[in-house]
């Protein structure tokens, strides 16, 4: 029961229909929010609320001041203008370099992971005996400490004895110095990358699940082999969840940067130098804050404009249930 007093109206509706001669006649009605309610809803997402003004909100709106700024990590600086942005594109040969690792991981990496997800995923999909274990297994990368992961890479890695070129050799094939060599570094790193798949694996699998059961039986009597039953009904009803793992992909490959830094440090010559390693270095190696604010706003906007095309793509591709 409510008591008078104690309500408080919401400007939410409640939309109904009643019937008349003429037909129905939609009858609106306000939702009642009882006070005590709406005082404890603010109570609870007030630290959420703050935690993103103070931690978030403010950072991200003094970032973009700093971009107009040389200040260093003591906050002494001054105005510029666009100084900032002129280096950047005309005489930090870094910004590009590290741009180009960076839209190469991305390229190879973020294809081969959606590949890898979606095989796999069809195998996890099988109803079979012990199968809960490997959807375990192939979770617990994503999940495992990022540190200790790279750093057990960076020892099957190694040249001398690595499990990797140790598997290598029992083939008679001699492995590269994958972390020394310019042309196996960035490789490496992607084959790292690859490796801790278990979020888009269980996202691409839940997916799976999701497409009815009747469809694949009438394919059956259709006489459908399994070919064309992946072809024509999985892989069309499961491009939501590929959408989704893809944009994610892009907006993380972007932002790669524990593994190169742990295992290379962008080298060697800088050929795994990527662009999250140049904002950390130009903002806590050299404390040019206000460069690397530029730095970072400018990778938001790139990661902006690939997403956004991808989305205006999605429509030529991405099949929903309407």
């Amino acid at each position: 029961m409510l008591m008078k007093g104690r309500i408080r109206e919401s400007s939410l509706p409640i939309i109904s229909s009643e019937g008349s001669h003429g037909g129905e006649r939609m009858k609106v009605q306000k939702i009642r929010i009882p006070k005590r309610e709406e005082k404890h809803f603010f109570l609870f997402t007030s630290p959420w609320l703050l935690g993103f003004l103070i931690f978030t909100l403010y950072p991200m709106v003094f970032s973009i001041i700093l971009v107009f700024t040389n200040m260093d990590m003591t906050g002494s600086g001054r105005f510029i203008g666009l100084a900032n942005l002129i280096r950047a594109f005309k005489e930090d040969t870094l910004f590009y370099r590290s741009l180009v690792n960076t839209l190469y991981f991305v390229l190879v990496s973020v294809p081969l992971s959606l590949f890898a997800a979606f095989g796999i995923a069809l195998l996890l999909n099988q109803k079979l005996k012990g199968v809960g274990f490997f959807r375990t297994s192939f979770y617990i990368p994503y999940i495992t400490s990022g540190v200790a992961v790279t750093l057990l890479w960076g020892w099957i890695f190694n040249s001398q004895f690595g499990l990797v070129n140790y598997f290598l050799s029992l083939f008679s094939i001699t492995g590269p110095s994958w972390l020394s060599d310019t042309r196996w570094a960035m490789p490496a790193i992607i084959i790292m990358g690859i490796w801790t798949i278990g979020n888009s694996i269980i996202i691409t699998l839940a997916g799976l699940q999701d497409i009815p059961e009747a469809l694949y039986e009438s394919a059956e009597i259709d006489g459908a082999s399994s070919f064309i039953k992946i072809t024509r009904i999985t892989l069309p009803l499961v491009t939501p969840t590929l959408y989704f793992n893809l944009v994610m992909g892009i907006i993380g490959g972007f932002q790669i940067f524990m593994q190169p830094y742990i295992l290379t440090e962008g080298g060697p010559s800088y050929a795994t130098y990527t662009y999250m390693m140049h904002i950390y270095n130009s903002g806590f190696k050299y404390y040019e804050m206000g460069y690397a604010s530029t730095l970072a706003w400018l990778l938001f906007i790139v990661i902006m404009i690939i997403t956004q095309i991808v989305n205006r793509t999605s429509r030529h591709w991405v099949y929903y249930d309407n």
